[in-house]
Formats: C-alpha cells, sequence, structure tokens
C-alpha cells in the first residue's frame, strides 16, 4: 500500500509541475504586445499573400508540368532500360550460342588438323612407297629364284607346276615391259613383250611372236626357248640403255649401271638359259641369276625416274634388302653383294 501510496504522490507532483509551466506560458503570452493590423493594411497583406499564393500555385503548376514530364521521360527511359535489357540478354543468349557454335568449331577443326595431319603422313609414306618393287618383290626360295612367291625354274626333285612357272614369267614380263614402256621413245624397245597374265609372249625385231609359258613339248621346247633368250635379251638392251642414261647424267663410269650377272646371247653368267639339252640344275639357275638381273634394273628404275601407276606418285627409292635377298646367297662373290644400283 505505501509503494502505490508513493507512487501516486509522485504522479501529482508532475502533473503540479505541468500546471505551473503552463500558467508560466500564459502569462508571458498575455503580456506580450498586440500589433492589430488595420483594414488597409489588412486588404494589403491579404492581396499580398493571395500574389504570392497565385505565384506558388503557378510554380506548383509548372513543378507538377515538368514533374509529368520528367515522368513521362523517366517512363520512356524505363521501357527503353527495359529493352536494353532484353537486347542485352539476347546478345548474352547469342554470344553463349556462339561460344559453343565456336568451339564446336575449333574442335571440328582440331579434328580436321588432326586428320590432315594423319593424312600428310601418310601421304608421305605413300611417297616414300614404290608401286612396282612391292608389286613385284623379286625374292628366293632355296635353289629358286621368285617373283611374286612363285618360283621359277624345275629340279629333279622339286618338279614346279607349270602353272606356277607360267606366272612367274607373267610377272618378270610385265615388269620389264613396264620398265621399258616407261622409257620409250627414247629407249628403243625392238624386242617387244607382250604381258598376257600366264601366258607372255616375246616379239622380236622382225614380228614374229614366241610363246613364253609351258608346258613345253619336245616339237615346243625350241619356240620357248628363243622366248627366253629374247627375254634376256631385252633386259640386255634396258640395262645397256641405264648404263647410257647414267652416263649423260655424269654419272662416274664406275657408278654407272651394270648388271651383277653378265648376259651373253642365250647364257647368264654362263648358264644357259634354254630348257633343251640343258640340266635342270643349270636352267634353274640361270633362270634365278635373271631374276637377281631384273631386281638390280628395277631398283635402277626406282631411284630414277618417278613412276606414277595410275596417278600414284612413287618417288623415292628404298633399298636393297641386305639379308635374305636375292643377292645375298653367293657368300663372298661382288655380284651378290647387296647394293643400291646408281642412280641419275
Amino acid at each position: 500500500m505505501r509503494v502505490l501510496s508513493d507512487k501516486l504522490d509522485k504522479e501529482v507532483e508532475d502533473v503540479t509541475r505541468d500546471i505551473e509551466a503552463y500558467e508560466a506560458c500564459l502569462q508571458r503570452l498575455e503580456g506580450e504586445p498586440r500589433d492589430v493590423l488595420s483594414e488597409a493594411d489588412f486588404r494589403k497583406e491579404k492581396l499580398k499573400i493571395e500574389e504570392e499564393e497565385r505565384k506558388l500555385e503557378a510554380a506548383i503548376e509548372e513543378i507538377e508540368k515538368q514533374n509529368a514530364a520528367v515522368n513521362a521521360e523517366l517512363k520512356e527511359l524505363e521501357q527503353k532500360s527495359n529493352r536494353f535489357k532484353e537486347l542485352e540478354e539476347r546478345y548474352w543468349q547469342e554470344f553463349n550460342n556462339f561460344q559453343f557454335q565456336l568451339i564446336a568449331h575449333q574442335e571440328e577443326r582440331d579434328a580436321i588438323l588432326a586428320k590432315t595431319e594423319v593424312s600428310q603422313a601418310h601421304l608421305e609414306l605413300l611417297k616414300r612407297t614404290n608401286v612396282l618393287n612391292d608389286a613385284f618383290p623379286i625374292w628366293h626360295d632355296g635353289e629358286f629364284g621368285t617373283i611374286n612367291n612363285f618360283r621359277l625354274g624345275r629340279l629333279p626333285k622339286i618338279p614346279v607346276e607349270w602353272d606356277e612357272i607360267n606366272a612367274a614369267w607373267g610377272q618378270a614380263c610385265l615388269l620389264l615391259h613396264t620398265m621399258c614402256q616407261y622409257f620409250r621413245p627414247k629407249f628403243h624397245y625392238r624386242i617387244k613383250i607382250i604381258p598376257l597374265g600366264s601366258y607372255p609372249r616375246i616379239m622380236d625385231s622382225n614380228n614374229n611372236t614366241y610363246e613364253l609359258f609351258g608346258p613345253v613339248n619336245l616339237f615346243w621346247s625350241t619356240r620357248y626357248d628363243k622366248a627366253m633368250t629374247l627375254f634376256l635379251t631385252c633386259l640386255k638392251d634396258f640395262a645397256e640403255f641405264a648404263n647410257a642414261k647414267d652416263l649423260e647424267n655424269n654419272i662416274p663410269p664406275e657408278k654407272c649401271f651394270n648388271l651383277p650377272y653378265k648376259i651373253e646371247n642365250d647364257k647368264v653368267e654362263n648358264y644357259s638359259i634354254t630348257q633343251s639339252f640343258n640340266k635342270q640344275e643349270n636352267w634353274t639357275k640361270a633362270l634365278k641369276y635373271t631374276l637377281c638381273n631384273l631386281k638390280w634394273a628395277l631398283y635402277w628404275f626406282i631411284g630414277s625416274t618417278n613412276f606414277q601407276p595410275l596417278s600414284a606418285m612413287v618417288s623415292s627409292a628404298t633399298e636393297v634388302p641386305a639379308v635374305g635377298s636375292l643377292y645375298a646367297k653367293r657368300g663372298s662373290d661382288p655380284k651378290f653383294v647387296a647394293r643400291k644400283p646408281a642412280t641419275s
């Protein structure tokens, strides 16, 4: 109860002080002099105030017009801002699309460049690849010379089928004919080889044709022997042409092309290529040496020409294989030492 009484006493004191303050203020106001305007001054003051009011109203009206213009301009700017935002959004969309397309094109370009690089490397490999050397691999199989794995010759213990011998002659004829034909008309192709698959023929300078395929019987053996002899003669003519061409290109005589095995009439290194009245061993060896000579002629041709069969460029010569080649079977005989013939 005492706390409540103290609280009420305090509130009474506060109210009393407020009353005293109001009374002091009222007395001060009542004591101030009062300036009462006359009727004329009042009208004059009134007119002045009204004039100021009109000016203020005119100013307000002008400000409202300006405000309206500003609002209109603001609205227009907001519309432009919205359009700019739309344009910016569209720009970034198009920019992102362009970036994606650019990345895709760059990846495609990189892929194309990679393919181009691979293709270029493949092209360079093809340029270094010789078509004739790949098409007519000349090798050996024991006592037999081979071309495209077809054995040329027969032995008493190894009677090679005539179909295989004919195929070997067909390959040899096609190769020699291709090389001779390339140099025409500079090369006087007086003995013509007629490659007809496994049934090749040889035409002499009098246009007499001889069959270079078997099987051969007693009555036909002379024609077969003549065909093989003519093949040797044609190969010798081509070798002499190659030697002369090297000399024309100022190659020293000791480095000019020469066959490793001497050809004289129907003999290769003193082994007759004729089959009649000849041992099969000697005939087979003569054929092997003939293929060896043909291979040397091929390597000279590779190094001296830019042969382009069917528009496929063949530009660089490959090295003569030193191991397992047809040349490497006679040991110390220098004619069998693997080397690349001099090129023009």
